[in-house]
């Protein structure tokens, strides 16, 4: 008689599985300096939420995949009886890789990127909203990074993970800012993220250029780059993180960089004040 809880073996020989390598195409920047991919912004997409928001960057190129964030804000709601008292609103920011965002399954717990992400994130956010408004209360915004590029592993193989930190943290503000409005929260005004970087291709002579909304592995070198978190309206920065060495005059350099990151995030605040307004006329 067999044993029903055996799985026997196959009675003739086998022949080990052999599978073909992952064939990593390096991915060409084939659009011009001063564009910035195409992107897709929902709000109200998690209805037990008091505000959500979803985003979506379409992939650069052919042979690569782009990124999706999904952000929920939870109140303002009174904090605990052990709080110490606060005059204004709290903010509590939590960023987090989805374990299948990327290539190389990420952990349940936090790492120091995501740390640094959520600290960037919090003092973007902190410029904008009115926190004088909702004394002894806080509010809690949880961003979500559903799909990572592709080329995430490729950059942190190579050493170059900030680099590709800073279209995150870009994709994290503008996502924030879009749920935080979504949930009714009064701020000054509504923060887009926007990154530029200055960049050296491949081939002989090239000089170093400036392009808005870098992605790392369509270039051979990234010198420096910078993302801000901008104010349409008002005309603020609120949050400003700048890395690398710059070529020539360094305070024109980075003068260039700030002002081109401005530009691409004055496209996310458009993207961000249209969708709250389909929203409002389907309310």
């Amino acid at each position: 008689m067999s044993d029903r809880r055996r799985i026997n073996g196959p009675g003739g020989p086998t022949n080990p599985p052999v599978y073909d390598e992952d064939l990593i195409i390096k991915p060409v920047r084939i659009r011009n300096n001063n564009d910035v991919r195409p992107f897709y912004l929902k709000t109200g997409v998690t209805p037990s939420a008091s505000g959500s928001a979803y985003l979506e960057i379409d992939q650069s190129t052919g042979s690569g995949f782009g990124m999706k964030f999904t952000c929920t804000v939870h109140g303002p709601r009174s904090l605990p009886r052990s709080a110490p008292f606060s005059p204004h609103m709290v903010i509590s920011t939590h960023v987090k890789y989805a374990p299948f965002a990327t290539r190389q399954r990420k952990g349940y717990l936090r790492d120091a990127s995501e740390r640094d992400l959520s600290i960037h994130l919090e003092t973007a956010l902190r410029g904008a909203v009115i926190a004088d408004r909702w004394p002894k209360s806080g509010v809690e915004v949880v961003v979500t990074i559903v799909e990572g590029d592709v080329s995430r592993q490729t950059t942190i193989d190579e050493g170059h993970e900030e680099w590709n930190t800073m279209s995150i943290l870009s994709g994290c503000i503008t996502v924030a800012s879009a749920a935080i409005a979504d949930a009714g929260i009064d701020s000054v005004d509504v923060a887009a993220g926007g990154v530029a970087a200055l960049v050296q291709d491949e081939g002989i002579g090239k000089e170093p250029v400036l392009v808005m909304d870098p992605s790392v592995s369509e270039h051979k070198t990234v010198l420096a780059a910078c993302c801000v978190a901008y104010l349409p309206a008002r005309d603020e920065i609120t949050n400003l993180w700048y890395k690398g060495s710059s070529c020539g005059s360094h305070l024109a350099t980075y003068q260039s960089l700030v002002g081109r990151a401005v530009l691409a995030s004055k496209g996310a605040g458009k993207a961000i004040s249209v969708s709250l307004n389909e929203a409002a006329l389907l309310a």
